[in-house]
């Protein structure tokens, strides 16, 4: 398995103790974050490990900033990446499970390393079960592919109908 790790100046000391535990538990890690404390923005972070799952270049990514809130957002923005944040395990577990994510991001400011551990080893341990999850999924792709979600058009039309009369 392969996966990249990209962070900002807050999370350095994080970020290296996530990409050594998990390179001590083989897998390969892509480094593409900062290891400078001089300020960085982290949607530089966010971009390398999104387009690097994006191109099937890595099997996932982990990302690392303050709260873990802007550099997941920007991961996002990059076609087909389904980026989650998380402060705790469970959370992890379904984002993989329900949402096939393929990036889970957290906050050094908002967990401890140990808590990062656990995210990390939960996310990667989950499967994706489809079925059901596959229609959310696919709904999801809807709107970033064309900007807009057939199934909720109609109820949106009315109601913008209602708010300009």
């Amino acid at each position: 398995m392969r996966l990249a790790i990209g962070n900002d100046h807050v999370a350095i000391d994080m970020k290296n103790e996530i990409r050594d535990y998990l390179s001590a538990k083989g897998i390969e890690m892509i480094d593409v974050g900062t290891n400078s404390p001089e300020r960085f923005n982290y949607p530089v972070s966010g971009y390398k490990v999104a387009r690097l799952v994006a191109e099937g270049l890595v099997d996932g990514g982990v990302l690392i900033c303050g709260t873990g809130v802007g550099i997941s957002l920007a991961a996002n923005k990059v076609p087909g990446i389904r980026a989650c944040v998380c402060s705790d395990p469970y959370t992890a577990r379904l984002s993989k499970q329900h949402n096939n994510t393929n990036i889970i991001a957290f906050g050094a400011r908002v967990i401890g390393p140990e808590t990062a551990k656990m995210i990390v080893d939960e996310w990667l341990k989950a499967q994706y079960e489809g079925g059901r999850h596959q229609t959310r999924v696919d709904m999801i792709a809807e709107i970033q592919d064309t900007g807009h979600l057939q199934a909720a058009e109609e109820e949106l039309e009315a109601l913008r109908a209602s708010l300009r009369a």
